[in-house]
């Protein structure tokens, strides 16, 4: 994006976090052709209006699936008073005004730092997100970070809409309302729709402050509107990077090195010279891209071609289950939680009443259904990249130091993603789109098939667990111990993504799900011994909810199954003092006993968990005959503070259940030589429409901050499932996927 001379008209808000002072910058009335069309106007950052009185919000958040393209909308739409039906998104462009904020606010409230000194804290994490341009989708933070500067948008563009009408008919502005995208004087009846006062509206000095609705007077915002992607989706015309076409554009097919950490040893270009289509072959160090006119003619020339790669290591499975197995037993831990004693409670407490579990997960790809793909053209003038990214911005500026140029002259479009998961905030398709453009002189469009997009995913981390837990006579827990061996989802991201800020010890992300976990336990210690190796790990959807969950939930069960207690009872003597989390178990068992399994083989596991700041309760039933599994019915209630769209919040939650479900059905990365043995979907399974079960979801409005929404129905389905098989079976499966195990003999 151009460099911006701008005044910077600060309006202040306050971040759902707390005391996050949140501003946005209004664009300079003097360069409205940075964002504006043809007979728009530019109200602020995130609002143009055109004369015809289309109202088009600006959306700072990537659209993969999830709904932000409609759900943030709905927000400034509401402040508005804006005739929906003439609502619509437009990509915003890359720049540090949308950053991010909420996003980094971990970095506080996960620190040291007294809670006194958060307000300073977070203030200057809003500085450096909107200095660094972390213009990221991802953590289920889009509605968090924006919910508050969409609304004062929203509400200062009315004011200023007001005011312009006002000053038309020469009354005052408090004589003045508004409804579905019109000013009315209602002394006189006069009306003006906002198109015709869009361009009089934005000369008018935006107010230092804004009256916000009262919650109780939404009429937009908590209504299930249709989502405003939906039609071009349906009529085939919405642009996910693999639809971008350019004039003179090329298509590359890449290959990298299948053992991680590899280099590129040798190739025979002489081998393919003839063959249809192709263009040239561009190597790396680590990788060999043919290009071709067409894909197919690209892809069928790279399969043609010799190529040797070589690598240092070469880990197996077996080798990182011995190193992990080695490091649960000597390794040096980070303690991320730890009050009371809990080895000493441990210690002292009779074998009989310690119960101690060992679990693990495998490593997983993102599989996302749209394989890594990006379109690039570097030319005289700079580099134009079309991406379907998480971190549009990062993706930029690692572009530019890639290239030896100023990061302006680097312009990112945003397309629609098919699918991203955590997978998409990572660079190396974009970067690699680039070096094949520069090295061809035209614009190309890179494109992974699934065999290298499964080969070279950044991997959700393989994890051990080891849980110990001291009962007393009741069963209650006295003493929780959990330690866990894994890799740095953080560090390795930002070796790769952002070197100078890597760090893999203490890795907040590692303890997700397993630290601060809501059951009251006097005594308890979390910790985690982290192992760098070769595999690159990355955000998976969740994080570390995705297995800390799993393991928290199921020795929740295991307990319980010691003490002789009810699931449900089990927990809710645990959440005693938790009013949210007891509301969400009440309308769980509710909703189950409409349900309740009387069949032989018939099985109902539950889970409970929060996760970026929303509580998930799940409850699956389940039947296993002669060995074989059925997923009846699973049963989710969550509590998100508030729901913009419920619709979109009930798609969220049981997309993110059959994220988990086919994970821990199915789910499983294996390595030997180095490299990953699976390559697409008939060894790397996906749940089908015919093993899904039917699903059921309550949402419960608690008028608590903001939740995320994209995430939270993940964490708690894998404990939900493996529960219920033993309530089914008596089998206890601690080590995923389910898929490894036989059930014939319950």
């Amino acid at each position: 994006m151009p460099k911006i001379t701008r005044r910077k008209l600060l309006i202040s808000g306050v971040a759902v976090g707390g005391g996050l002072a949140i501003g946005f910058t209004l664009w300079p009335k003097s360069k409205p052709e940075i964002l504006a069309g043809p007979d728009e106007t530019v109200i602020n950052a995130f609002l143009k209006i055109s004369k015809s009185g289309d109202v088009i919000v600006l959306t700072p958040q990537a659209e993969m699936g999830q709904g932000i393209h409609t759900g943030l909308p709905m927000i400034l739409a509401e402040e508005l008073d804006a005739d929906w039906s003439r609502v619509t998104f437009e990509e915003a462009p890359v720049h540090g005004d949308y950053a991010n904020v909420y996003l980094m606010s971990g970095m506080v409230t996960e620190s040291p730092l007294p809670e006194v000194l958060h307000p300073v804290g977070l203030w200057a994490v809003e500085k450096l997100a909107r200095m660094m341009n972390i213009q990221v989708t991802g953590g289920s933070t889009s509605v968090r970070n924006f919910y508050e500067p969409l609304r004062i948008a929203g509400a200062a563009a009315r004011h200023m809409l007001i005011a312009a009408a006002a000053e038309e008919w020469g009354v005052s502005a408090g004589a003045c309302e508004t409804r579905e995208g019109v000013v009315r004087h209602a002394a006189s009846g006069r009306e003006l729709a906002y198109g015709a006062l869009a361009e009089r509206a934005a000369a008018v000095e935006a107010p230092s402050k804004v009256a916000l609705k009262d919650p109780r007077d939404f009429r937009i915002i908590g209504t299930s509107v249709p989502r405003l992607d939906t039609p071009a989706k349906v009529a085939g015309t919405a642009e996910f990077g693999i639809d971008v076409r350019l004039p003179g554009m090329l298509y590359g097919a890449i290959k990298a090195s299948p053992a991680f950490g590899g280099r590129l040893t040798g190739h025979d270009a002489e081998a393919i010279r003839d063959m249809p289509g192709v263009v040239r072959v561009v190597t790396s160090e680590s990788w060999v891209a043919v290009v071709g006119e067409t894909y197919w003619q690209a892809q069928q020339a790279l399969d043609a071609m010799p190529v040797t790669f070589a690598a240092d290591e070469t880990l197996s499975s077996a080798d990182i289950a011995a190193r992990f197995d080695g490091l649960m037993a000597t390794g040096e831990a980070h303690v991320y939680e730890e009050h009371g004693d809990a080895a000493g409670v441990l210690g002292a407490t009779p074998a009989d009443e310690v119960v101690e579990a060992r679990y693990s997960v495998p490593y997983l790809a993102h599989a996302c259904m749209e394989p890594m793909n990006a379109t690039a053209f570097v030319g005289d003038e700079g580099c134009q990249i079309w991406a379907p990214s998480q971190a549009a911005a990062l993706a930029g500026q690692l572009a530019a130091e890639y290239l030896g140029i100023e990061a302006e002259k680097v312009t990112v479009h945003t397309t629609f993603l098919g699918g991203g998961f955590g997978r998409r905030s990572e660079n190396d398709f974009v970067l690699a789109a680039v070096a094949v453009s520069r090295a061809v002189g035209a614009p190309v469009q890179l494109i992974w098939s699934r065999e290298e997009d499964v080969a070279q995913d950044r991997y959700r981390p393989a994890t051990i667990a080891t849980l110990r837990g001291a009962l007393d006579g009741d069963g209650t827990p006295q003493a929780w111990h959990h330690r866990a061996v894994c890799q740095s989802v953080s560090g390795s991201y930002m070796g790769r993504n952002m070197p100078d800020m890597e760090s893999h010890q203490p890795d907040p992300a590692s303890a997700e799900g397993a630290a601060h976990a809501a059951y009251e336990i006097a005594n308890r210690t979390v910790e985690h011994v982290v192992d760098q190796l070769p595999v690159p790990v990355g955000y998976w959807r969740s994080v570390g909810y995705t297995q800390n969950s799993f393991f928290t939930e199921s020795f929740v069960d295991e307990l319980a199954d010691k003490a002789g207690a009810d699931p449900f009872a089990y927990r809710r003597r645990m959440l005693a003092g938790r009013p949210r989390y007891l509301a969400v178990l009440d309308k769980l068992e509710e909703a189950t006993k409409k349900h309740l399994p009387a069949d032989p083989g018939a099985g109902l596991g539950i889970a409970i968990v929060e996760s970026f700041e929303a509580i998930v309760g799940q409850a699956l039933f389940v039947t296993v005959t002669d060995g074989a599994l059925t997923l009846d019915r699973l049963i989710s209630v969550i509590d998100c503070g508030r729901a913009i769209n419920p619709d979109q919040v009930v798609a969220q939650v049981e997309g993110g259940a059959v994220y988990g479900l086919t994970a821990a059905l199915y789910g499983e990365i294996t390595l030997a030589d180095g490299a990953v043995e699976q390559s697409n979907f008939h060894d790397y399974t996906m749940m089908t429409l015919t093993d899904s079960p039917e699903f059921e979801t309550y949402i419960i409005e608690s008028g608590a901050k903001l939740g995320g929404v994209g995430e939270p129905g993940t964490p708690p389905a894998a404990p939900a499932l493996t529960n219920a098989i033993f309530d089914a079976t008596g089998i206890r499966i601690r080590d995923l996927p389910v898929m490894n195990h036989d059930l014939t003999a319950a």
